[in-house]
């Protein structure tokens, strides 16, 4: 096992630090384990279910499933190789007890219920365990119940069904409507389970418990599997394949879109009010994670969820919303359940507004992405070629606008990195139209625009002064770091204004370091975006400079893989305290890392 040393206790206010935690899932939803054997998060049976356990959100009246050490212990964790599924070994000084924890699924898929389980083995000595298992009650609107049946105690929490099943060694003490206690002691070779099972508006199926058991061996071939399939055979090799898994927590099974992160109301700062519900499909994200997918060779992945992203785009139009559900619907309007927040961190968020923003980037991103779907070998269907022209057609005609950005900002400017995402679009779709992949009817207009986006570009967000792409034109030298993600522009445009814009991106928003804060300002209330600084990477090395891309690669890396981590990343990283921020597992985050990996491969 590669271990990952901690110390109980572990929490402090009833909160476990974000960069602790680790993630299991089945390709429907992720459960978030923090190191003292407490399942924190869960929204069963879906991504963006209410949660069944939010204890991560409120120590108070959350729920959690928690197994525990009586006595004072020390933890070993680590994933299996090429799995997702997790190994945790708790060392007392009586004994030591190993607990594989796994969201089954089969080798054909993933089951018509939610199964959480745990095996619970006895390794050396003897070891009392605790297990505590709370119901959450989505912020005090449902009260949990329970109905004994022939086959078992039957919990209800609105919508949901819940059966909490546990072999023979286990002695319940105390149950009621809300809250079940058990203890074990555990001997060397003693083999236990403990399995939650979930379903929403469904007869219940009732397994035998030597099926469970063996499901979390058959889940670990089925990840094993999946991971040997894929053809990455680049640079940082073992970063990838963990990155790679993580990203298909965030692949939700039943559609093909991918959610940005398993989580909500995360913070980027503690205390602030940068605290938003990241369980939803953005057309930004889910062309990125496309993009780490066709570097991956994870083919099945790469065109499902691109499908799901064109007929999405297809039902709702040619005026891109920035986010959907996972269902393909629309997001809806934020509201604020009234819950604690971690670390008192508020509002709490339960949908997103972002939904109504006008974000002109995506527009490049979709061209973008559909061009590299090609190149891997693919073909488009004619409602998508149609559609990408018409997407064309409308970036065309828009791209003059303010909006508010890829950083999603209330203040809407002609923010630089937008114009460069648009002339990527019209670039995109003049390659498109002339392979005969689109329509060419319009491919003279689009090259005529697409010329005119660079010399307004030239004319407005170049500083001479700065020698950098402002964030907007006028913007008193800010800089912002979303422009490592447009380094195509540099490289046909002005490639040696975008490699001076990259120092001093690195300068200003890094201090130096490769650690990026996502616009100039920004540090005051939150922490460096990890997906910037693996961008800048992919930047540097796509535009030659190797060097330097490669000793940030390795500074990233080294801050960001220590600490008892098990490399499943937050949003962001607080470089001045080592704690993690923000929405977990983050897509981008993880996407970033396999593509500046891959652009290191490609450029060395």
């Amino acid at each position: 096992m590669n271990n990952q040393i901690l110390r109980s206790p572990m929490r402090r206010d009833g909160f476990a630090r974000l960069g602790d935690y680790a993630a299991i899932g089945e390709g429907r939803s992720v459960a978030l384990i923090a190191p003292d054997g407490a399942i924190d998060w869960w929204c069963a049976p879906n991504l963006d279910s209410p949660p069944l356990f939010d204890r991560l959100l409120d120590p108070e009246i959350g729920g959690f499933f928690q197994i525990e050490p009586i006595e004072d212990y020390r933890t070993e964790r680590a994933y299996r190789p090429d799995s997702n599924v997790l190994e945790t070994r708790f060392i007392t000084q009586y004994g030591s007890v190993l607990i594989t924890e796994s969201i089954n699924s089969t080798l054909a898929g993933r089951l018509p219920w939610s199964e959480l389980a745990r095996r619970i083995e006895g390794d050396e000595g003897e070891v009392e365990l605790c297990l505590t298992l709370r119901f959450g009650t989505a912020a005090e609107t449902r009260s949990p119940w329970w109905n004994n049946t022939e086959q078992g105690d039957v919990y209800h929490l609105a919508d949901l069904m819940a059966m909490l099943r546990t072999t023979e060694d286990w002695l319940i003490a105390e149950r009621g409507d809300g809250i079940i206690r058990a203890t074990l002691r555990t001997r060397p070779e003693s083999h236990s389970l403990v399995a939650l099972l979930v379903t929403e508006r469904e007869p219940l199926a009732v397994p035998d418990l030597k099926a469970i058991d063996a499901r979390i061996e058959t889940s670990h071939t089925a990840w094993r599997d999946w991971t040997h399939s894929l053809s990455y055979a680049g640079r940082y090799a073992d970063h990838v394949r963990r990155s790679a898994l993580s990203l298909k927590f965030l692949w939700y099974s039943p559609t093909g879109a991918l959610a940005a992160a398993a989580t909500t109301s995360l913070p980027e700062g503690i205390g602030g009010e940068k605290n938003y519900d990241y369980r939803y499909a953005w057309v930004r994200d889910a062309c990125l994670i496309i993009k780490s997918f066709v570097f991956l060779g994870a083919l099945e992945d790469c065109k499902a969820a691109f499908s799901w992203l064109s007929k999405t785009i297809i039902r709702h139009g040619t005026r891109l919303r920035a986010c959907y559900t996972l269902e393909g619907g629309i997001v809806p309007a934020e509201s604020y359940p009234p819950l604690r927040g971690y670390q008192h961190s508020l509002p709490v968020r339960i949908g997103n507004n972002a939904r109504d923003q006008v974000q002109l980037s995506m527009y490049g991103d979709m061209l973008a992405t559909a061009e590299l779907f090609i190149r891997a070998g693919h073909i488009l269907d004619l409602e998508t070629s149609r559609m990408l022209g018409k997407l064309a057609n409308y970036c065309a005609d828009q791209w003059r606008q303010k909006d508010s950005g890829i950083w999603e900002l209330p203040d809407e400017q002609h923010y630089t990195h937008s114009k460069m995402a648009c002339w990527q679009a019209l670039d995109s779709a003049v390659s498109l139209a002339k392979a005969k992949h689109i329509e060419p009817t319009w491919v003279k207009r689009w090259e005529r625009e697409r010329d005119r986006i660079s010399e307004w570009i030239e004319q407005h967000c170049w500083s001479e002064q700065k020698q950098a792409y402002l964030f907007y034109p006028h913007a008193d030298d800010k800089l912002d770091a979303a422009l490592a993600l447009v380094h195509h522009y540099g490289n046909t445009v002005k490639p040696e204004r975008m490699l001076a814009t990259y120092r001093a991106i690195r300068e200003d928003l890094g201090h130096g370091s490769a650690m990026l804060y996502r616009y100039s300002g920004v540090e005051q209330e939150e922490s460096t975006f990890i997906a910037c600084s693996f961008w800048l990477v992919e930047a540097l090395a796509a535009m030659g400079d190797t060097r330097v891309a490669e000793e940030a690669m390795e500074e990233i890396l080294d801050k960001l893989c220590q600490r008892g981590n098990v490399e499943t990343f937050n949003e962001m990283f607080d470089v001045r305290s080592g704690e993690w921020r923000g929405n977990m597992p983050q897509g981008l985050s993880h996407l970033a890392l396999i593509c500046a990996s891959q652009a290191l491969t490609d450029h060395a």
